[in-house]
């Protein structure tokens, strides 16, 4: 849960005064070295990053205030891919044009992903290992209990109300009893979030209980509720064209280099296409995209095992940067096991496959954000635009739970259900979920005792 942003009993600091002055705008050299900073230290998937963003750039720094920041962040739940990489990436574009943009979402990843390139090496170096594989054995457990920590964070700060709760039952039956697309889910969230705007506008707004709280005694920020929109940031059609033809034209040229190197039908083209899809056609950010990724790298491209891609998921908690980043696991294990260097160099082909999905990945964050930023600062407190962004956000609770009990169901019964339960994997579980829900244990501290405990327990 996001404490800053979910606290309602009045702030224990003074209120600051109304004539205080806001601070002077970061230069690009100060974004700079914090935008790396975040991206060395956003644990704690994206509910944790997002707190950490509030806390450093709408308390700590003032870089913007507290409505323009939920503004930002509804439209950045809403779209496709990582919403906190799609977050510093409009703060960042925000304050300093495309450069902000481009610095801010790429610093977020760059860390990330250099860190699970030699995590992934280690991993398929000695992952067979016996105390290796005990570690990971204790580890999958504590994966599952934490995307149901993530799914009772999420809903702790978006379903405020029995409207809202009602969507997320919805899309939880939705997606689990009858295999209803996410994409369809969102669509009818989102209407019915317009609908309810119109019928119940009390009940759709953006946090409104902190929000209008707030508003009246928040010490003044570099981009206020009331600053102007910046002229880089107003909406204009040539600016629109030129951006999405940037975004396609990178993207053509890098799946056409994929082609012409190994042909249509070669891991590295099949890995850019799906990943773009998975990019595009997924909602929900990391915990919703999983499962679609697990079905096509797992069980169509058999570019990795079941367990290989729980393995990685553990890794991925266990790095800064957006969870997602796990996809750079899988673009590394599927280079690794098709050796396109040959068998000599699987570590260079491993390093190659996970650039590949990085980039087909995260370029549509990139587009979405330089391309409908200026239309969503142009929207501010119009509830005709918030309502349907409340409602697919309420959404998305539903379908992180499915994703709980998907993982659930192969981490405790991984012989399937006539095979029995795990109860050993059970154990570890129940005892990462007390340690989130009852201790508030941080991510990393839970992962390495979830480890920890595997390991003993391969020892009898």
């Amino acid at each position: 849960m996001l404490p800053a942003l979910m606290r309602t009993d009045p702030d224990p600091d003074p209120a600051p005064a109304p004539d205080a002055t806001a601070p002077l705008p970061p230069s690009r050299a100060e974004a700079l070295r914090f935008w790396l900073w975040l991206g060395c230290v956003s644990f704690g998937g994206p509910a944790g990053q997002i707190a950490i963003m509030h806390t450093e750039l709408v308390e700590r720094r003032r870089w913007i205030s507290e409505r323009r920041f939920l503004h930002a962040l509804n439209y950045c739940m809403v779209l496709p891919g990582p919403e906190a990489q799609q977050l510093a990436t409009y703060i960042g574009w925000l304050m300093h044009r495309t450069w902000g943009g481009l610095v801010a979402g790429g610093l977020f990843v760059l860390p990330s992903l250099l860190l699970l390139i030699v995590l992934s090496w280690v991993y398929m170096t000695w992952g067979d290992l016996p105390p290796v594989a005990a570690v990971f054995a204790g580890i999958k457990p504590a994966v599952t209990a934490l995307v149901l920590h993530a799914a009772w964070r999420v809903g702790g700060r978006v379903l405020r109300n029995g409207w809202l709760w009602a969507l997320a039952a919805a899309s939880f039956l939705a997606i689990f009893a009858l295999g209803m697309p996410f994409p369809v889910i969102v669509l009818l969230a989102g209407v019915a979030g317009w609908v309810g705007g119109r019928w119940r506008p009390g009940q759709f707004r953006m946090c409104p209980a902190h929000g209008e709280a707030s508003a009246a005694c928040h010490a003044p920020a570099v981009i206020d509720d009331d600053t102007p929109t910046p002229a880089h940031a107003r909406f204009s059609a040539a600016r629109c064209r030129v951006v999405l033809a940037a975004g396609l034209g990178l993207w053509a040229a890098a799946l056409g280099a994929l082609v012409l190197w190994q042909g249509w039908q070669g891991a590295a083209a099949q890995m850019g296409w799906f990943f773009t899809k998975a990019a595009l056609l997924t909602f929900g950010g990391a915990y919703a995209v999983l499962p679609y990724v697990h079905q096509g790298a797992v069980e169509h491209y058999q570019w990795l095992t079941a367990a290989q891609m729980m393995d990685g998921l553990a890794l991925g908690e266990t790095t800064p940067g957006p969870l997602i980043m796990v996809v750079a696991f899988v673009g590394f294990v599927g280079g690794w096991g098709q050796a396109w260097f040959g068998p000599d160099s699987q570590f260079l082909a491993g390093v190659a496959a996970a650039v590949v999905v990085s980039f087909f990945t995260f370029l549509p964050s990139f587009v979405f954000i330089l391309l409908g930023g200026p239309f969503i600062e142009s929207t501010h407190g119009r509830l005709q635009f918030t309502a349907p962004l409340t409602g697919i956000t309420a959404a998305v609770v539903g379908v992180i739970l499915n994703l709980a009990l998907f993982f659930a169901a192969h981490v405790l019964w991984p012989r399937g259900w006539a095979g029995g339960i795990d109860w050993a994997a059970a154990a570890i579980g129940l005892g990462a979920a007390l340690a989130l829900f009852r201790f508030q244990a941080g991510v990393i501290t839970v992962v390495l005792g979830s480890g920890l405990a595997g390991l003993v327990l391969s020892l009898f």
